[in-house]
């Protein structure tokens, strides 16, 4: 049954709420990265985890690359120069950015491959940092998208991200 109060998942047409409703789905890959090792531990590279990895994998290979990317040339660069309270926070998510690649480096080989996952405990302890790390990054992003840039960006810049956000995608702007 369709859930008639469901709020509809935004589009294109409201890049803002994409965002936002991608570092939901964000965490929610993250809380199952934290629990791979345990279940490695226990189980084995089973199918479960096996898709698990997958799905993790498959998420920050795409969807998270096009994210970073998305606020890295389209949102970064519109609202960097608006106050210094937002250059600041910008430069700190930049920096969160970095480290989140290099950890996605080390990360990337063994969710390619979780058969071959032999140090599970420092698979934890990357998750674990990982983890924290996003946490922490989207709960700034969040505030900075809700308290600020949804003000500071104009509504043609608006649909200009969306275009760019589809573009990136590889979906028609102009289908939308």
């Amino acid at each position: 049954m369709i859930d008639p109060f469901k709020k509809p998942a935004p589009s294109f047409d409201d890049p803002l709420g994409m965002l936002m409703a991608c570092h939901e789905r964000i965490l929610g890959h993250c809380e199952t990265l934290l629990k791979l090792p345990s279940h490695l531990a226990e189980h084995g590279c089973d199918d479960e985890a096996s898709q698990a990895a997958r799905r993790i994998h498959t998420y920050f290979s795409t969807a998270g690359r096009d994210h970073h990317e998305d606020e890295e040339q389209d949102i970064f660069p519109r609202v960097a120069h608006s106050s210094a309270e937002v250059a600041e926070a910008i430069d700190g998510l930049r920096g969160q950015h970095a480290r989140m690649d290099e950890m996605w480096t080390r990360l990337e080989p063994l969710l390619a491959r979780p058969d071959g996952i032999a140090d599970i405990d420092g698979l934890r302890a990357l998750a674990e940092a990982f983890a924290a790390l996003y946490r922490e990054h989207i709960a700034t992003e969040n505030a900075l998208i809700r308290d600020q840039l949804q003000h500071l960006l104009s509504e043609a810049q608006l649909r200009e991200i969306g275009r760019s956000m589809a573009q990136r995608r590889n979906v028609d702007p102009d289908a939308l």
